[in-house]
């Protein structure tokens, strides 16, 4: 039975739903989960609570706990990134400082100011546990769900070509299940071609029962009980062609077009019901939802039963197949390496990959319509100046990222940035490992 690290696992939600997942299938109903997170009280919790669900299910697997992420890496087959380096203090001034200067960021963990400066806090961590897992666990599978998925991703690749990693996200599957929802029909008979970059990769093929249902799509653009459900992509889909990924409320910051409009900040706020109840801000929600983690947490733990529902992550299909030879595929971030021709070698993608005990296999998809292409790259940009930021030290190139964010430099000045950037990187200090930062 394999063994399986969750590094930064202290979360009720996603360390739930992946440990259930994962056990799910019998195959590997037997294995070692080990549970790391440098938060002792949130350990303590997620640990009470995975004993529980174990016990309740009949696994046999085997619960390991510990705050030393190096006894969670020694001898892991499969390691699941999940953390947030500076918790919700840093994701404060990663929101709060920019807004001071008009950029009202919809989530802020992306792309833009808040993207970029959570990217540099987080990529020196990642580099620190992937040189443990070259020395405890080289072979194992290294599955990223931290973002922004796109920067970590390339700037991992770059550093550890030799290290087996993937970077796994869920908004190709949500939206492809919104879709179907859009146009009335089973997800079980859809069929879709989905590729582009991490919460901007498109649908260039979506069918139903094999034919192509874009012209029902577009048709529902004009439902506006449907549109104002999506009202960001819908948009999106009608002057661009093609229908993107990930909500609209995060889509809005990686485009020029909406908020720095209040209409628009307020149309897509109110999308979202949970989103409305932290009065449209995301970091609010995290917040407010962290204020109850322990209430959560001792409400499951006491139940009678926990709630056991699979879900549709990545991770635990991933571990099957590879654990049993089933092929499975899935949407994964990898680098470009002529996946996507008219994107820059060496970026991070997300294409569908095949995934067989042999290893994992992207999929060359070819040229993107130029069209996606162009808005991609407005993305990629950024990525890439934060990325050599990161690598080599020079905080130019930071500055540099955030004024060629779309969002951002369509609101300020390049001394306002300048400014904006300047006050980041002081609030951030302590956290940024590079001296001369």
């Amino acid at each position: 039975m394999p063994k399986i690290a969750f590094i930064g696992a202290g979360s009720i939600v996603f360390a739930q739903n992946l440990l259930v997942d994962i056990l799910s299938f019998p195959e590997h109903g037997g294995s070692t989960i080990a549970l790391m997170d440098i938060d002792e009280r949130r350990l303590a919790n997620i640990t009470d609570l995975a004993k529980k669900i174990v016990a309740q299910e009949g696994y046999e697997a085997k619960i390991q706990a510990t705050t030393d992420r190096r006894v969670a890496l020694r001898g892991a087959d499969y390691v699941i990134f999940m953390f947030q380096v500076g918790g919700l203090d840093a994701y404060a001034r990663d929101v709060e400082i920019p807004l001071r200067y008009g950029i009202n960021q919809a989530v802020g963990d992306t792309l833009g100011p808040g993207g970029v400066f959570r990217a540099l806090r987080t990529i020196p961590v990642i580099f620190d546990i992937c040189r443990d897992m070259t020395e405890l666990c080289p072979d194992a599978l290294l599955m990223n769900y931290v973002n922004p998925m796109a920067i970590n991703c390339w700037a991992l690749y770059k550093a550890f070509p030799d290290l087996k990693s993937i970077g796994l996200c869920h908004s190709v599957q949500e939206t492809s299940a919104d879709i179907a929802r859009y146009i009335d029909a089973p997800c079980d008979e859809i069929s879709f071609k989905c590729a582009g970059i991490n919460h901007m990769a498109w649908f260039l093929e979506y069918k139903w029962k094999g034919k192509d249902a874009y012209p029902i799509l577009k048709e529902r653009c004009h439902d506006q009980e449907i549109y104002k459900k999506d009202a960001i992509k819908f948009e999106i889909l009608r002057y661009f062609g093609y229908f993107v990924t990930e909500s609209s409320y995060h889509m809005s910051e990686y485009v020029p077009y909406y908020r720095k409009h209040a209409e628009w900040i307020e149309k897509v706020k109110n999308i979202d019901s949970w989103l409305k109840y932290s009065e449209g801000s995301y970091f609010k929600l995290c917040r407010d939802l962290a204020a109850h983690d322990d209430e959560l947490f001792k409400s499951a733990i006491n139940a009678e039963k926990v709630s056991v529902t699979r879900t549709h992550e990545y991770a635990s299909y991933i571990i099957n197949a590879v654990e049993t030879g089933r092929r499975v595929v899935v949407n994964g971030n990898v680098e470009n390496r002529g996946l996507i021709t008219n994107l820059p070698e060496g970026c991070c993608v997300e294409v569908p990959c095949v995934f067989e005990p042999s290893g994992i296999m992207p999929t060359i998809i070819g040229d993107l319509p130029a069209q996606l292409a162009a808005l991609n790259r407005s993305n990629i940009n950024v990525q890439e100046l934060a990325v050599l930021g990161v690598l080599t030290g020079e905080k130019d190139a930071i500055y540099q990222a955030v004024m060629m964010d779309p969002y951002t430099s369509s609101v300020l000045t390049l001394p306002e940035i300048y400014s904006m950037v300047t006050d980041l990187f002081a609030a951030h200090n302590g956290l940024l490992p590079q001296v001369s930062w």
